[in-house]
């Protein structure tokens, strides 16, 4: 069987958001300095979607991984730790041949030239991940899908997986897309940049980052990059500390077509924005037969931060946009939540931390324009009681 049933439909279930993906055990260094000098290294895990699984479970949503680990400590340490976020690790699968992926890094930020990361992930367990061995019926059973471009990247047999869970089929679930475009993981020349965009235009939810854009489709610029991809009713552009651009079409407040009858359990973009954020609307054709979408371009500056380590921000954002996308809260408020888990990632060493409670998150997104340009967040500010206790001028 290389995919579920034609028309197969999914009943009503409890789950908010099945994420699919490899997650690996990460080993972070004991000091920074180049991978040759690090003397000793702390181990954690690391893999995007498994971060968002573990984001969404720790703010109170019922999250869903589903992945691929070897029979051995190193894959019963990654089912073990991100278990105890209170996510459904279930439907995980275990590799009597492959091996568990690991790799190690540098404590400086990816974007910078002296960042360095070793992968021992080739031949791993979820590289042998295909449409003919994961369990459809979990992989359908949430509200939201979650996959990234980092899964199409590691074999084919992936590849294949991914177009098979992204194609249009009555009772597919509100599939929501991280492009995170990882160069040195792809083969072949330009492989990507083509995948990663088909990927995208099939997806309902599609987050990319304005630089990867740039690097994988030489595109710049949020309205060329939607542009490029008007299919999904959300796109979501992550403009580094310029804050995020969203793109929501009006016409397609839930998932495509391709979900009939089941727009209730898949919340998509509502056109309602928060006070003051920056919108302009415009319409774009983007469907099949021509006909013209209305797009709500909202524009949420990011926060102030005292960044302790740049890693894990991306899988927090779209941790928060999904929890607030959940809520059924306005694009604005969706924006805004995302940058609020990603200021919680950014403020601790590793790419995991306790998210903000949901009522002090809350308050903060309710701030007005002026007070959210004023916040600064630092270390430790997740566990302020009061909001007013992270507010200071820069």
């Amino acid at each position: 069987m290389s995919g579920p049933a034609a028309g197969t439909a999914v009943a009503a279930t409890t789950t908010d958001v099945v994420c699919l993906g490899e997650s690996m055990v990460t080993f972070l260094p004991s000091q920074p300095g180049r991978l040759a000098d690090v003397p000793s290294f702390g181990r954690g895990i690391g893999g995007a979607e498994s971060n968002v699984a573990c984001a969404l479970a720790a703010a109170g949503h019922r999250a869903a991984w589903v992945g691929r680990v070897g029979a051995d400590g190193f894959g019963d340490h990654l089912v073990e730790t991100i278990a105890s976020y209170g996510v459904d690790t279930s439907a995980v699968r275990r590799d009597p041949v492959r091996p568990t992926g690991i790799y190690f890094r540098t404590a400086t930020d990816r974007g910078t030239d002296t960042h360095e990361v070793a992968y021992y992930r080739a031949g791993s367990a979820a590289s042998a991940m295909s449409p003919a061995n994961v369990p459809y019926e979990e992989l359908f059973a949430g509200r939201i899908l979650h996959l990234s471009g980092i899964t199409a990247a590691l074999s084919g047999d992936c590849l294949a997986l991914l177009r098979e869970l992204t194609a249009a089929r009555p009772g597919r679930p509100l599939v929501s897309f991280d492009v995170n475009h990882r160069p040195h993981l792809w083969r072949g020349a330009d492989a990507d940049a083509s995948v990663l965009l088909e990927l995208a235009r099939r997806a309902d939810l599609v987050f990319v980052g304005e630089d990867e854009a740039e690097e994988a489709w030489g595109i710049v610029g949020a309205e060329a990059i939607r542009a490029a991809v008007p299919e999904p009713s959300v796109l979501v552009v992550k403009r580094g500390s310029a804050g995020a651009t969203v793109f929501a079409s009006g016409l397609r407040p839930g998932p495509r077509s391709s979900n009939a009858g089941g727009a209730e359990n898949a919340p998509g973009a509502r056109s309602t924005e928060g006070g003051g954020a920056e919108n302009a609307a415009g319409p774009r054709s983007s469907n099949a037969g021509g006909a013209e979408d209305t797009d709500t371009v909202t524009h949420v500056p990011a926060l102030h931060v005292d960044v302790v380590a740049a890693v894990g921000a991306g899988d927090a954002f779209a941790a928060g946009f999904l929890s607030a996308t959940l809520r059924g809260l306005p694009v604005r408020d969706r924006a805004r939540h995302g940058h609020l888990m990603a200021a919680a990632v950014l403020t601790v060493p590793g790419d995991l931390t306790e998210p903000p409670a949901r009522d002090h998150a809350d308050r903060l997104v309710a701030l007005d324009d002026d007070a959210w340009g004023t916040l600064r967040l630092g270390p430790g500010w997740t566990a302020a009681d009061r909001a007013s206790e992270e507010v200071r001028t820069p």
